[in-house]
């Protein structure tokens, strides 16, 4: 029987090849499984990829790269279905521990959501999402071209990194503040106000992100909200001890003043904080999260593809769209 950590990266490597939409070579692969937090070279990529051809879930076309094959599909659609459940969870844990970004030097790496569009689409998309910066993280976005070296994009794509809503879990654990990330939701707001989540899901035993379920679902109504300050968004909520609160509350106001945004609720005593659960002992903390830019992009008929919580990056390399 394979080791299970090799299965588990052959999963993964069976993941990037069914999110692309042309065969994948072995440099892209170990790249995006880098961004995933698995430290595997090419050499390392190739070996595996020998095992999934062997057992016939991919398909190689010359120099090109992999293919997934339908077989290779059922098997990740069945595999290691307890792993997954847990994936997202692990794979968020992993990037908040990565998050080095500090507030006051304004310095180091961002959690991201990257974003992709069709060209033709461009100037369109960075519209709107200047429209809806006040319901998103930051102003501040990653450009990435069909020839950039650090993540693969389509032919006639461009992909869009925006600040992710989990660095603020990084920030605070990098500050000695334990954080636990509970729910993903769609919040709903009335003459610019937040006012209770009208649907939650939770970040633990999910094998989907919560907030790409909801995009996926189009709850939101960004659109509502810029013409007459009522609709819904996309928004998290994490705890922490309430003893922390405080210093919590001084990091979000640094975070803001370095242009990292969102903030909508902080409750230390009612035992819930706009409707979601929070346990004795903690404060929970809603913020809006940094795809909501893209959510009114969709919502005016634009396709979207939108990976959340997808990778760190520089935030100094990040410009204001």
């Amino acid at each position: 029987m394979t080791d299970p950590q090799i299965e588990r990266k052959l999963i993964e490597i069976m993941r990037i090849i069914n999110e692309s939409d042309r065969p994948v070579g072995a440099r892209i692969i170990a790249d995006e499984l880098r961004n995933r937090g698995y430290n595997l070279g090419e050499r390392a990529v190739r070996y595996h990829l020998r095992i999934l051809d062997e057992r016939g879930f991919t398909e190689k076309h010359g120099y090109t790269g992999r293919s997934i094959t339908l077989r290779g599909k059922e098997e990740l659609e069945e595999a290691l279905i307890g792993d997954r459940l847990d994936f997202v969870i692990t794979r968020i844990e992993d990037l908040i521990y990565r998050t080095d970004y500090d507030p006051v030097t304004k310095q180091g790496n961002v959690i991201v959501n990257v974003s992709y569009v069709d060209k033709d689409d461009f100037e369109k998309t960075a519209d709107l999402m200047r429209s809806a910066v006040n319901y998103s993280i930051s102003p501040r976005v990653g450009i990435f071209e069909e020839d950039s070296e650090d993540i693969f994009v389509s032919p006639g794509k461009v992909g869009i990194a925006t600040v992710c809503s989990i660095t603020f879990d990084g920030v605070l654990l990098r500050h000695g503040i334990p954080v636990k990330p509970n729910f993903g939701g769609i919040l709903a707001v009335e003459n610019n106000e937040p006012v209770v989540f009208k649907d939650l899901i939770s970040y633990r035993g999910t094998s989907i992100d919560p907030i790409k379920i909801f995009l996926m679902r189009q709850s939101t109504l960004v659109t509502g909200l810029l013409q007459s300050g009522s609709g819904t968004i996309l928004a998290n909520m994490r705890s922490i001890p309430q003893s922390a609160a405080g210093d919590a509350r001084l990091l979000f106001q640094q975070l803001h003043e370095s242009d990292i945004g969102g903030l909508l609720a902080m409750d230390n005593e009612s035992g819930n904080v706009l409707g979601a659960p929070v346990d004795v002992g903690m404060s929970g903390i809603v913020v809006s999260v940094g795809v909501n830019a893209l959510a009114v992009v969709e919502e005016y008929g634009i396709d979207v593809t939108t990976r959340p919580v997808s990778m760190i990056m520089d935030y100094g390399t990040m410009k204001t769209l």
